[in-house]
């Protein structure tokens, strides 16, 4: 039973519950209970005064999903934000903020969130629990105790330091599984990146340590070639495969390959590299009128910057997201992309689109290694990151190529990269870590496909249960 309150006011009582309930329970539990208690709370406030919007909304599998989800998405908004906020406010005052936030999150997403969506969602659940079970029996037939393991990786993970890490790990580890989802929309499978991103790094810090430039126009200077370079290397095996029918698979690899040998031939003391220290050689320095300064992180704790160019990497998502739905080159790229005959038959050059989407994926791919040169190592050396590409292709599988995805999905296999390093003070393998990294692709691609599979089957019962209301209506009108 529903008690008719109109939608504002819903709204606003429900963050109002939520705070209340918040500030109370933080007397005798942790402020991270209370909030989630109080979220709680707001949200049976929602399920008293609101209903849903959605067209689905009246249907059974609507009722049991959503709702569920919907309060789960809420609790974990309000804790990320009350663990946000807590950076500047008190933890008490942090965490009653966070509940408010999450009353507010309940109330749009029992109202808005589709049951495909959801079921999205219901997939990342199933796919993390999954890959928590596995790794936990791996741990415990090494004689390790899982939730020591576990409890401990937290713990660190979520240090100051730490966070400010996997933020930056994180910044590179988007550009990478962004570059790689530019291909995989028009189904093809960059496994370049990884070549792509070293050359354009290598070329781009030689051009930035030549010259000393202003500043700003020097880091233009830098970020385009290494833009240009990674395109460029990328349309090579566009090209091969438009003109030749070469795949891209094949030919991505080989340039790897290439792109590695050109590497090692460039970065000696007789071509491009000078001696940086006894057991490393890289290019020359690059002028400070070339760095980009990093955002301080002091407001968290934390004694280290963040990347400047992390703002770089949510243009970059930004871009993306615009480009394929709200242009015509991206209406292009996915019709192509779901079926070539179709958008050959439509008159989509299917050649160009090929050859475009390899060279865009390329100039994105030059840009992973810019966050690192220019926020931090300011030469490419021997100990330049490398492997980030073959990591994007992961995290694309894992965000399923969506730019909000990708994003979550970054930051979590960059939160795992940085937890694991202290289990190795533990006498735990570290390596576990790429154990739970490796299952939960493993399970998300396998679940997202039976997800596929069920919401087309549940869409067509949708359009069916419509079709037979209509010929209902017709027979009554007559």
């Amino acid at each position: 039973m529903r008690i008719p309150i109109p939608t504002p006011a819903a709204a606003v009582l429900a963050a109002a519950v939520g705070a209340a309930v918040t500030a109370g329970a933080d007397m005798g539990l942790l402020a991270p209970a209370a909030a989630a208690l109080g979220t709680a709370a707001a949200f049976c406030v929602v399920l008293l005064s609101t209903s849903p919007t959605t067209d689905d909304a009246d249907t059974r599998v609507h009722r049991l999903l959503v709702t569920p989800i919907a309060l789960v998405l809420s609790v974990v908004t309000a804790l990320l934000a009350g663990g946000i906020i807590d950076w500047w406010l008190i933890e008490p005052a942090a965490f009653v903020l966070g509940a408010a936030i999450g009353a507010a999150a309940a109330f749009w997403l029992y109202r808005r969130l589709a049951t495909t969506l959801a079921l999205s969602f219901g997939a990342v659940v199933a796919a993390g629990v999954l890959a928590l079970a596995v790794t936990s029996l791996v741990l415990w037939l090494s004689g390790v105790a899982p939730f020591h393991a576990f409890g401990r990786m937290l713990e660190f993970g979520l240090q100051p330091d730490s966070l400010v890490i996997m933020v930056n790990s994180g910044t590179t580890f988007y550009l990478s599984a962004v570059a790689v989802a530019i291909g995989f929309k028009m189904k093809l499978f960059n496994i370049g990146v990884d070549g792509q991103y070293r050359l354009a790094a290598l070329m781009a810090a030689a051009v930035g340590g030549a010259w000393v430039l202003p500043p700003v126009v020097h880091q233009v200077v830098v970020i385009s070639v290494a833009v240009a370079v990674g395109g460029v290397w990328a349309g090579i095996a566009g090209y091969l495969k438009v003109a030749r029918g070469v795949s891209e698979v094949i030919s991505t690899i080989m340039l790897n390959s290439v792109a590695t040998g050109i590497t090692a031939y460039l970065l000696n003391t007789d071509r491009l590299a000078v001696q940086i220290s006894t057991n490393n050689i890289g290019t020359p320095e690059i002028a400070e009128s070339g760095w980009v300064p990093g955002i301080p992180a002091g407001f968290m704790g934390a004694d280290r910057e963040i990347f400047g160019l992390v703002v770089l990497a949510i243009a970059v998502g930004v871009g993306y997201w615009t480009m394929l739905n709200r242009t015509r080159f991206g209406f292009d790229l996915r019709a192509t992309g779901q079926s070539p005959t179709a958008a050959r038959a439509s008159g989509i050059d299917i050649k160009r689109m090929v050859l475009l989407s390899m060279v865009i994926s390329g100039m994105v791919a030059g840009l992973v290694g810019m966050p690192q040169l220019l926020g931090q190592s300011h030469y490419y050396a021997l100990d330049f990151p490398t492997g980030l590409g073959f990591t994007g292709i992961a995290i694309a599988l894992l965000g399923r190529n969506h730019p909000v995805g990708i994003g979550f999905a970054a930051l979590f296999w960059a939160f795992l990269d940085q937890s694991s390093q202290i289990l190795d003070f533990e006498g735990i393998p570290k390596e576990i870590a790429v154990v739970t990294q490796a299952t939960i692709v493993l399970t998300v691609v396998v679940v997202y496909e039976v997800v596929h599979r069920w919401g087309l089957r549940y869409q067509q019962q949708q359009v069916g249960r419509e079709l037979a209301r209509g010929d209902r209506e017709e027979a009554a009108a007559s």
